[in-house]
């Protein structure tokens, strides 16, 4: 089995950080593929780089010239995710979904802690659009940069950890989900502070699509997420 991890920033590091963790949980046999997309942000966090990062990943994918058997979408919030359903005949998994879903097997309540405090609307509207909201404690910001998480990443995780302490003693959340995935790794730490679950969206999310493949099972073509129409695009791919 292969599955292709892709990053929905353009940072080298942080994809090898996101196909470690990925590789980590992997079944013997599944050959993790991790992907950076040639154009874009260095860092997603906002809705701009978000709607780029969504265009950048669907096309790094289309690239991809090898046979594959799922897709895992390494970014939290929206990030295009149904385009990807429409386009391919394999599962498509988002880490902001897997990690949620995940977390409803795990307690009552769950809460996801991510970066800066404009992420935390995008990822509430992801979390209401697939269904998983009514069982979110809270969405809580821990002020670190995506891009801290590797430039300072001893602040960061001190930081991480303290929101979501407060989310377990506070929000009452049973359950913490990383809200960002360039946060992989940082499970033990977090689980250490709070006494609550852990769940990495990266690791759910490659379980998640490893036995959908296993089941033989993907994405509807029904009606939502039918092939696109034939049609000619203007000036498309640039």
């Amino acid at each position: 089995m292969r599955i292709l991890v892709v990053n929905v920033n353009t940072t080298e590091t942080m994809t090898a950080s996101i196909g470690a963790q990925a590789a980590g949980v992997a079944a013997p046999g599944t050959e993790i593929v991790p992907l950076t997309p040639v154009f874009g942000a260095e860092s997603v966090e906002g809705n701009y780089e978000s709607y780029l990062a969504a265009i950048a990943v669907m096309e790094t994918v289309r690239a991809y010239p090898d046979p594959y058997d799922a897709v895992v979408q390494a970014g939290y919030g929206e990030h295009g995710r149904e385009g990807l359903q429409e386009l391919l005949d394999v599962p498509v998994v988002d880490i902001t979904e897997a990690a949620a879903s995940t977390a409803m097997f795990l307690g009552h309540k769950y809460s996801v802690v991510t970066t800066l405090d404009r992420a935390v609307p995008l990822i509430e509207d992801r979390l209401k659009l697939a269904g998983l909201l009514d069982r979110c404690a809270s969405v809580r910001a821990s002020g670190v940069a995506v891009l801290d998480l590797e430039h300072d990443p001893q602040a960061a995780v001190e930081a991480i950890a303290r929101e979501a302490a407060r989310a377990v003693e506070d929000d009452h959340a049973e359950v913490v989900c990383l809200g960002c995935g360039g946060m992989a790794g940082l499970i033990e730490r977090v689980a250490e502070r709070t006494g609550a679950p852990v769940v990495d969206g990266v690791a759910a999310a490659v379980t998640i699509a490893e036995s959908l493949v296993r089941l033989g099972l993907s994405t509807s073509k029904v009606r939502t997420y039918a092939p696109p129409r034939p049609k000619s695009f203007k000036s498309w791919p640039p």
